[in-house]
């Protein structure tokens, strides 16, 4: 999917065709309305999952973009030790099965490691799911220096993680890196000074919202 820009992911191809197919087999044998409806309205939900709109970057040098589409469920600050942040400023963003679950870059930078670590599959908006839950870590260091971390996390239902860069890439802030099926979470791991501005229960949005800036990280990159 590495930043592809068509409405529909290609990743969802295959699951569209399945769905369309059943449901064309249906309409041909005319079953009963009972039977057809549920499956084109299973068609119409997976077609929107995979959808993948194009969206407008959020304002700012310095600002943080966000990751995903969903809703905020944790801002708080933390000592991380797994990945290497230290004392370290969290976002935790669930999206339900019905956003979009594209995942963008917040911010530019190099890819110093991709690290992913099995787990289990709790519900994703869980607050054990950041420890326990299978997930894909994205470190990346900013033009300034700075480490940044993505992760996305697999939920109950999203047993599948898709993240496509690898150590040594560099990315761009807005640039889509990946997606995780069926309702999921990505946590945004950012340094002390970071400044926020999102709350727990705002409703945001990939690319478009800012989740805040790096403070003087303008001057830095």
């Amino acid at each position: 999917m590495y930043n592809q820009n068509t409405p529909i992911l290609k990743e969802g191809i295959p699951f569209i065709a399945i769905a369309g197919l059943l449901l064309l087999i249906l309409i041909v044998f005319k079953l009963p309305w009972y039977v057809t409806l549920p499956w084109l309205l299973l068609t119409i939900f997976v077609v929107a999952f995979f959808r993948n709109p194009q969206r407008d970057l959020a304002a700012g040098d310095d600002a943080i973009i966000c990751p995903a589409d969903g809703e905020v469920v944790a801002v708080e600050e933390i000592d991380d030790a797994r990945y290497g942040m230290g004392r370290c400023r969290r976002v935790c963003i669930f999206m339900s099965p019905f956003n979009v679950h594209v995942n963008r870059v917040p911010v530019t930078g190099r890819v110093l490691e991709v690290r992913y670590n099995p787990g289990k599959f709790l519900v994703a908006s869980a607050e054990k799911a950041s420890l326990d839950n299978e997930q894909s870590a994205l470190i990346l260091e900013t033009p300034g220096g700075r480490r940044v971390v993505v992760v996305q996390i697999a939920g109950m239902l999203a047993r599948r993680i898709v993240s496509y860069p690898k150590a040594g890439d560099r990315l761009y802030k807005g640039q889509r890196f990946g997606l995780i099926r069926f309702g999921s979470r990505v946590d945004l791991y950012l340094p002390p000074a970071a400044e926020i501005e999102v709350r727990r229960g705002d409703r945001v949005f990939g690319a478009s919202t800012r989740i805040g800036r790096l403070a003087d990280e303008r001057s830095a990159g």
